[in-house]
């Protein structure tokens, strides 16, 4: 297996503290940019400005630089999310004396805003591919949107203060980075990244990229084009609701179908969907139309290949494959987001967002849990982190 580049993390987290779980809760609208604290530690790791805080006269309080700037002036520790064991929701635990990760030459240094979970996330804490995943402890977390706040030497494009998005793993399954998202830095590879477009704030951009890049590279390997109708099983969730975009405003499709339940059918609809089927009332495998590409995101391969026309293929992301179906996992490219950046900016590809959230970092046990539910409409989005 191909090892991703990056120092990882030290195995031993010095600090621990107990975290207080508040029942899920819907969080309330919060204006999607850095946070006072955010902004204070971007400028506390900002070339130059790297110092101590002042001290507290409450003994109890404590800043985001508190424990990321060290004596040396360069950052030091912050706050993550931690399992250093396989399992459920129940391994995961916040620290705040994780060591910063190192800078590859590579690489930039992400202050993180806002992070977004996926299916990938809460398999890989269960151990689904411990043969190839990196060495425990793991901080999880593939999305990230933040600002850059340091460059290694070979970095070419992005400088400090840009803000970025990106998926932080090149390989979902192949030795993923022991330094995930879901902490207040993490360090990535200049070539997984892109610009964050203007139009979007960063709670909406952190829900994009791993979604967005295997939407557009699994249609590309489908050979999918101008003309072309495609069938989106789970047009509702966080990778079908960028399929529906991708195929109907990047590629130019004729006709796009997509399941979802009764409540989001009208969702689909203002997505660009021109035939929205109800899984609990309708079949679709039993329809009379058939489509050129059907794109499987919940497991339904025995029945997408019934879908699909002569000649045409099944795009398959998780569960058994069925012949004319591929199983397709998704190689991140910065380059990638970067091409879709203009359909982003001019509203043809808006971010779906669950409305259960953003959770703010306290919660992300809740948003775990509310993940492995299924029932996420678009993507599970933690912020603000920080």
């Amino acid at each position: 297996m191909e090892a991703l580049l990056g120092s990882p993390i030290s195995t031993t987290f010095p600090f621990s503290f107990p975290i207080a779980r508040p029942s899920l809760r819907s969080s309330p609208s919060l204006p999607i940019t850095p946070t006072t604290s955010q902004r204070a530690a971007i400028t506390a790791v900002a070339p130059g400005n790297f110092r101590r805080p002042q001290a507290s006269s409450d003994p109890s309080a404590s800043s985001s630089t508190d424990t990321l700037v060290a004596s040396s002036g360069e950052p030091s520790k912050m706050k993550a999310w931690v399992y250093d064991e396989y399992g459920d929701v129940s391994v995961l635990r916040a620290e705040d004396g994780v060591l910063v990760p190192q800078v590859e030459e590579d690489q930039v240094l992400v202050k993180v805003v806002a992070a977004a979970l996926n299916p990938v996330d809460f398999k890989r804490m269960q151990g689904k591919f411990k043969a190839t995943d990196s060495p425990l402890p793991t901080i999880p977390g593939y999305d990230v949107a933040g600002i850059v706040v340091k460059v290694g030497s070979q970095v070419k494009i992005l400088k400090e203060g840009d803000e970025v998005y990106g998926d932080i793993n090149e390989k979902t399954l192949e030795s993923p980075k022991q330094s995930g998202s879901l902490a207040e830095f993490t360090a990535v590879e200049e070539k997984l990244l892109a610009l964050k477009p203007q139009k979007i704030d960063f709670a909406q951009a952190a829900g994009l990229p791993l979604a967005i890049e295997t939407a557009y590279e699994g249609l590309e390997k489908a050979g999918f084009s101008a003309g072309k109708t495609i069938l989106v099983l789970g047009g509702a969730g966080g990778v079908g609701s960028l399929v529906i975009q991708v195929a109907k405003q990047v590629l130019g499709a004729s006709r796009v179908a997509a399941t979802a339940s009764t409540g989001k059918l009208e969702l689909l609809k203002s997505l660009g969907v021109d035939l929205a089927i109800d899984y609990t009332k309708e079949n679709f495998e039993d329809l009379p139309e058939k489509f050129d590409v059907v794109f499987d995101t919940v497991g339904q391969g025995d029945k997408a290949v019934k879908a699909v026309k002569e000649g045409g293929c099944v795009v398959v992301l998780t569960g058994a494959v069925t012949p004319p179906g591929f199983r397709f996992v998704v190689t991140s490219d910065g380059a990638s987001l970067t091409k879709l950046n203009p359909f982003i900016e001019e509203g043809k590809i808006k971010p779906v967002v669950d409305p259960k959230g953003p959770f703010p970092f306290s919660q992300v046990v809740e948003a775990f849990t509310y993940l492995e539910t299924g029932r996420a409409t678009g993507k599970v989005v933690i912020y603000p982190i920080p």
